[in-house]
């Protein structure tokens, strides 16, 4: 299907775009979730472009999963490795045969207890399926997002969406229409407002082959909530050399350097930094007072708000210039394994270059 409303519709606001325009003339429109705004996305995206969109995760970098073209954009406006597999997004369920060759029992079930959400299936891939898609490998990744922008959206679209965060690869992921624009600039054309994320944090994957069940990334889902569906505990990544989304050491990363230590320990940490002449933060699920702290954030004991406000509170650290920012780590069950997991790889920056570098 091809969206063509006439020379004042759609159609005419499609062809103000050049082929190219994703990755030539430095300006990104951010335009509002109306009707006609989805239809212009859903336009640009049939015809080849990039487009930043919300989901309630983070804001996704959105091309048409069976179009190499489109794809190849989003790996140069990412500057992603060409081997790191995406994340492909579906309107609804009944489309999983589309893009996975079988569908395991187990995996029908977290579908339906978790789709549409921030779920992610890792299955054997449709032979169609793209390899520039699946990282070369044998699986593809899949999964519904819950927000109804980007429901819309796939409804109009008619096909499967490759979206991996709207970031330059590696750094910290957007949560808002704004967080795309600063971090991409001119690399992505559109951009629809969605308002901010719900969830805050990536999509938890879950990597299924034969009766194995796997947890590749922790996410929007818990580790408890999975098990209670499938009666037992997933693994942790155990699944061999399957690569998928955010499994590398360093990721998620803002250019201050995190100190991560136990909540117990915060408060010191942080006094002993400032003692150094450094300008600190803090950041932690309930309030820490640190006397000479720059800023002292917290999410009133509220883990998902903690989620919520994460990207947020990381980009705000590079934006106050802190030396270091002290993170209280949150309890290890429910949103909070996924926050840890953010806030390891987002510290875990040895090859960084710039202020966190300097810094260290």
């Amino acid at each position: 299907m091809t969206l063509d409303d006439g020379a004042t519709g759609i159609g005419a606001d499609r062809r103000r775009w050049s082929a190219d325009r994703d990755l030539c003339d430095g300006q990104t429109e951010v335009v509002d979730a109306s009707d006609r705004s989805i239809r212009l996305a859903a336009s640009l995206l049939q015809a080849g472009h990039i487009v930043g969109i919300p989901t309630e995760t983070v804001y996704g970098l959105a091309a048409d999963a069976a179009n190499p073209d489109a794809v190849a954009r989003v790996f140069a406006a990412k500057r992603r490795p060409s081997d790191h597999p995406l994340i492909v997004h579906l309107g609804e369920a009944a489309s999983l045969s589309n893009w996975a060759r079988r569908i395991p029992p187990q995996a029908s079930r977290l579908a339906d207890a978790f789709w549409p959400g921030p779920l992610t299936l890792v299955l054997d891939r449709h032979p169609s399926v793209l390899d520039a898609v699946t990282g070369g490998q044998d699986t593809v990744a899949l999964r519904m997002p819950a927000h109804p922008v980007a429901q819309q959206l796939l409804r109009v679209f008619g096909g499967g969406l490759a979206a991996p965060s709207a970031n330059i690869f590696g750094r910290v992921s957007p949560t808002t229409a704004h967080d795309v624009c600063a971090a991409l600039g001119g690399a992505v054309g559109l951009v629809v407002d969605g308002g901010p994320c719900e969830v805050g944090v990536e999509s938890t994957i879950v990597a299924l082959e034969g009766e194995e069940v796997a947890i590749l990334r922790p996410g929007g889902v818990s580790p408890e909530a999975i098990a209670a569906v499938l009666g037992r505990r997933a693994r942790a990544a155990t699944l061999g050399a399957m690569r998928a989304p955010g499994m590398l050491a360093s990721h998620y990363a803002p250019a201050t350097v995190l100190d991560l230590c136990s909540s117990d320990d915060a408060r010191a940490r942080a006094a002993e930094l400032i003692s150094t002449g450094m300008r600190v933060g803090v950041l932690s699920l309930a309030r820490i007072d640190v006397s000479g702290a720059a800023v002292a954030w917290d999410a009133g004991g509220e883990m998902a708000v903690f989620a919520r406000s994460l990207y947020q509170r990381l980009r705000q650290a590079d934006d106050e210039g802190l030396d270091v920012l002290v993170v209280a780590l949150p309890p290890d069950a429910g949103l909070g394994t996924a926050i840890r997991d953010r806030l390891r790889r987002a510290a875990h920056r040895p090859q960084m270059s710039g202020k966190g570098e300097r810094k260290r």
